[in-house]
């Protein structure tokens, strides 16, 4: 924990996710302990945006009926994020104190401020995961998302791929995209969720 290299990769459509999932070099690296996991994300801001003008991400999601509390952070490096997690139901006091002990920066606390927060935007979707076993011996995980960016009153439907090294060397990591996207027309996701659900009204 504490940092986040991942590729996201737009899919245009559901069928297409499923193609991609079922890739015969996708299978071959899979270890085949497939997990689906039923997300609901809430992003969360001050009223003046501070975290949003800061380029950071404060969410709550459950994950089957679990909830995570997330910072992500700006790096100034292609694909890379700072990510710290924790097992929480709510952004309050102690999910910050516990961010803080495991290592997020030290700014969260003024960001934070005296705790008024609201939720500005969110996402539901169901994503289809599975580790992948690289031939330099590096571990990436696959996930294939697909669901709903939700506004206020707006909701966008999506589909993407997300490839995140886990441990090893990127290079196979950025070739496996580089190889499902000319497969399956796929392009580079540059928005993140977050950044894509704040445009919904």
């Amino acid at each position: 924990m504490g940092k986040e290299l991942e590729f996201k990769l737009a899919v245009p459509d559901e069928r297409t996710l499923e193609a991609v999932l079922n890739d015969a070099k996708v299978q071959r690296l899979s270890d085949g302990a497939w997990q689906t996991f039923s997300m609901k994300t809430t992003y969360f801001d001050t009223k003046a945006r501070a975290f949003s003008r800061s380029r950071w991400t404060l969410r709550q999601r459950m994950e089957n009926g679990t909830g995570m509390v997330c910072l992500k952070t700006p790096t100034g490096e292609a694909h890379t994020r700072g990510e710290w997690q924790v097992e929480a139901n709510a952004v309050d006091p102690d999910a910050v104190e516990h961010l803080l002990r495991a290592g997020a920066p030290g700014q969260l606390l003024a960001l934070y401020g005296d705790g008024a927060l609201e939720a500005v935007c969110g996402a539901e979707f169901r994503r289809r995961c599975v580790l992948l076993h690289l031939p330099d011996g590096s571990v990436a995980e696959l996930a294939g998302d697909v669901g709903f960016l939700t506004g206020k009153t707006e909701r966008l439907p999506f589909a993407e791929v997300e490839l995140e090294l886990k441990s090893g060397a990127p290079d196979e990591t950025d070739a496996l995209a580089a190889v499902l996207c000319a497969r399956y027309g796929l392009h580079e996701q540059r928005a993140s969720k977050h950044a894509r659900a704040l445009q919904l009204k």
